[in-house]
């Protein structure tokens, strides 16, 4: 016979057994995404594998990044294609290089002559608004703008010296693709090769040099040897690049997740911005590989006066675009206004 006492302890034991009986949990897999750099290895080590490996420890197995290098899984013209497809869930690339369908693709990269210092990025795209435009001109198309930063200057790397504006007829360069559009008018031939490739190219005679980077890129992955002179004067004093992803699979990620992926990204950004900007002065003053030339002020005022009429010819091609060329005008008038250390000239 079962009395209410006997009850009562019989429940509350059995109760007591399951409060300490361990409870079944299935763990959860971690979150994998694949990124792929439009930057070949010896690079990839300064300007991306850091903030990898960073968040792959801070996100503490919750999330993994698998990082591929320049052309390892697409080659870097079909990246956003890839991205777009799901194929690749992460990039690092200007937009210029990976052949995105937006409207501010010809911004990527290097856009003549807009910008002077590497600050000049941030301050663009975090008070000016680009930021802003840029987010939403890939959601139109189905991709996560996540960050943009500033990244190295574009000078000429070659094999014979520049001394005038006439030294660069027919010179084979490898560049990017709105860089190369801009040179012809000044009879360079632009060159697309996969970036792997370039050094070779270089050795065999295909490429009379590059216009792809500032010195600090030039001597870490090797062209400095395979180079002989070095132009001051640049056609962009930096590059503007980006972070970005799938936007299914960002939104698959958690909102602390996706905010360590920003803060990892933006770290990579800043490491960039000192390491170019170190790395630019001292070689130019203790490296001896590459002998340096300069064209004069006055001559190269031609190049940044056709620069002007570039951005003009870009405004008319789209709303979106004469938006983004009205705001460069914009912040490089109150730059020249604002007087040193903003603009010196």
């Amino acid at each position: 016979m079962t009395t209410r006492r006997k009850f009562i302890t019989t429940g509350a034991l059995a109760g007591a057994a399951g409060l300490a009986a361990p409870a079944v949990t299935r763990a959860q897999a971690p979150i994998k995404w694949r990124m792929q750099t439009y930057a070949g290895a010896a690079l990839g080590e300064h300007v991306v594998k850091p903030a990898v490996e960073a968040f792959n420890t801070i996100a503490q197995g919750q999330m993994e990044i698998e990082l591929y290098y320049s052309d390892q899984l697409v080659p870097t013209a079909e990246l956003f294609q890839a991205m777009q497809r799901g194929t690749i869930d992460c990039v690092q690339s200007d937009d210029d290089s990976m052949a995105s369908p937006t409207e501010v693709t010809v911004f990527g990269g290097y856009f003549p002559l807009a910008l002077r210092y590497s600050l000049d990025v941030p301050a663009l795209f975090n008070k000016y608004g680009l930021g802003a435009i840029w987010a939403e001109e890939y959601a139109k198309v189905g991709v996560k703008h996540i960050s943009a930063g500033s990244w190295d200057p574009c000078n000429f790397s070659t094999k014979k010296p520049i001394n005038s504006l006439s030294d660069l007829q027919g010179l084979r360069i490898f560049t990017f693709p709105t860089a190369g559009r801009f040179l012809t008018r000044f009879g360079v031939v632009p060159v697309t090769l996969p970036w792997e490739d370039v050094e070779v190219a270089l050795q065999t005679g295909e490429l009379d040099g590059l216009a792809w980077s500032g010195i600090t890129e030039v001597y870490t992955v090797g062209w400095a040897n395979v180079t002989d002179y070095f132009l001051t004067n640049n056609i962009s004093g930096a590059w503007i690049g980006h972070f970005f992803a799938n936007m299914d699979r960002w939104n698959e990620v958690p909102p602390h997740l996706q905010e360590l992926l920003r803060v990892c990204f933006e770290q990579s950004h800043y490491y960039r911005q000192h390491w170019y900007w170190a790395g630019e002065a001292y070689l130019r003053v203790n490296e001896t590989k590459l002998k340096l030339t300069t064209i004069p002020d006055a001559e190269w005022k031609q190049v940044e006066d056709a620069a002007v009429e570039f951005w003009d010819e870009i405004a008319q091609e789209s709303e979106v675009k004469a938006k983004v060329v009205s705001i460069i005008k914009d912040y490089n008038e109150t730059m020249k206004k604002a007087g040193p250390p903003y603009r010196f000239s």
